[in-house]
């Protein structure tokens, strides 16, 4: 049996799945069948107690607790993930941080449990995506989610695409006949303090703080970390928390980095940050991504463009496969292993590139990529009269990826630190490469 973390995912066994969520409050359990887009294809998608039924899945209530039955082979063509919600039914606790987790488990066609998971929350959250089993080519996988919503079912259901009515509206009474009457003086706008009350679009929901536990995005250029335990972040990345928190320097995270870092001028300054709370991160405004990693392929990255990682994911400073020795310094970048889920940054918004073909790229633009990957420094330009005398292509230099996986391309040449697949060292943008390798910055 394996009990999952938070973004980590699995194989599933073959034939029937049942999924069990057992919990001290009391909540209603419903699976939604999504399409590719991540949303229902109609509100016949929504399997729940009153809607117990759908293709390839069933929802069964009984002193055990809800199950939901699953039968990949019968999953329709159109529908790529079964996310597995539950929702607080408002009788008891308010909220999951209140009630406790909701235990989940999976069983087996031959009744072993082969995978559990705890989704818990830390906020206002009453309603909870617990699991997803989703396609992944041929085959299906699990996936530990924890991703938190303040307005219960009706809230998971709006956001993967069910149109809620409210079909027990009384219907508009009759418009009485018009009455003249004096036009009363108009009563002042409440104050506070002899000023009118603050109004701002900063209020809207777009700028609210998002729920749930672990790493998200909050918004393009920011990320908020809900804190139960530790995590490792890009020292001087803080830019907001709230609760109880601790922060300790963690350098580049060993004294093997630590000379690796020196000698090549790439790595990541850590801090340890541990506690309970909410966390927010960010680097130079640049834009933020997330990555979970299934421990089947490792992350190659410029140390520059990491931002957070969880502390089950492990990383080491290794020289770019293909780059040769002493002749390009600064082909260094970081490798991330394990399973967890990664904060990236990006200077703008980038393209991910599949590599089914030979795939190429400039060397500063070129932020991670699959770690299976082979690659090769490919030299463009010839070395001859033109170069002496200051003619380039300004492409002297590309990195050439064979083999399957992908690669992040940002739209800038330049990374943070100014070198060439360099630059991890500085704890902001701009402090970076080797120089800032060797003082430590």
């Amino acid at each position: 049996m394996k009990t999952l973390a938070r973004g980590e995912n699995c194989p599933a066994p073959p034939g029937t799945l049942t999924v069990t969520l057992r919990t001290s409050a009391t909540v209603d359990v419903s699976a939604l069948l999504l399409g590719a887009g991540g949303r229902v294809r109609s509100d016949d998608d929504l399997i729940f107690y009153n809607q117990p039924s759908g293709p390839g899945v069933q929802y069964h209530r009984d002193p055990s607790g809800h199950r939901i039955t699953v039968e990949p082979e019968r999953i329709p063509a159109g529908v790529d993930t079964v996310a597995i919600t539950a929702s607080l039914d408002g009788t008891g606790a308010p909220t999951f941080a209140a009630s406790g987790p909701v235990e989940t488990s999976v069983v087996d066609s031959t009744g072993t449990t082969v995978v559990t998971y705890p989704a818990d929350a830390l906020g206002a959250e009453n309603a909870l995506v617990c699991l997803e089993i989703y396609r992944r080519g041929d085959a299906w996988k699990i996936r530990a989610v924890g991703q938190g919503f303040t307005d219960g079912l009706a809230g998971v259901a709006t956001a993967f695409g069910i149109t809620i009515d409210d079909d027990s509206a009384p219907p508009d009474p009759p418009s009485p006949a018009p009455i003249t009457v004096p036009t009363p003086t108009p009563t002042p706008t409440p104050t506070s303090g002899g000023h009118l009350p603050m109004r701002s679009e900063l209020f809207a929901p777009a700028h609210a703080e998002v729920p749930g536990a672990g790493i998200q995005k909050q918004g393009s250029k920011m990320c908020r970390v809900g804190m139960n335990g530790e995590i490792m972040a890009r020292a001087g990345s803080m830019v907001a928390y709230q609760g109880d928190l601790q922060f300790e320097a963690k350098g580049s995270g060993g004294l093997g980095r630590a000379l690796k870092q020196a000698l090549s001028g790439e790595g990541v300054p850590l801090m340890k940050v541990s506690g309970r709370g909410d966390l927010f991160l960010a680097n130079a405004a640049q834009d933020v991504h997330l990555i979970d990693l299934d421990g089947t392929d490792g992350l190659t990255i410029n140390g520059a463009n990491v931002l957070a990682f969880e502390s089950s994911l492990t990383y080491d400073v290794k020289r770019v496969q293909g780059a040769a020795s002493g002749g390009n310094a600064g082909f260094f970048n970081c490798v991330f292993t394990g399973r967890g889920r990664i904060a990236i940054t990006t200077d703008g918004v980038p393209v991910v590139l599949q590599v089914d073909q030979p795939t190429f790229a400039d060397p500063q633009a070129a932020v991670a990529w699959s770690s299976s990957l082979s690659t090769r420094v490919k030299k463009n330009d010839s070395f001859g009269l033109g170069t002496l005398i200051g003619r380039s292509t300004g492409e002297r230099f590309t990195l050439e990826f064979g083999g399957q996986g992908f690669v992040v391309v940002q739209p800038s040449e330049q990374p943070p630190g100014g070198l060439i697949g360099g630059g991890g060292s500085g704890e902001q943008a701009g402090v970076g490469g080797a120089l800032g390798g060797l003082l430590g910055r």
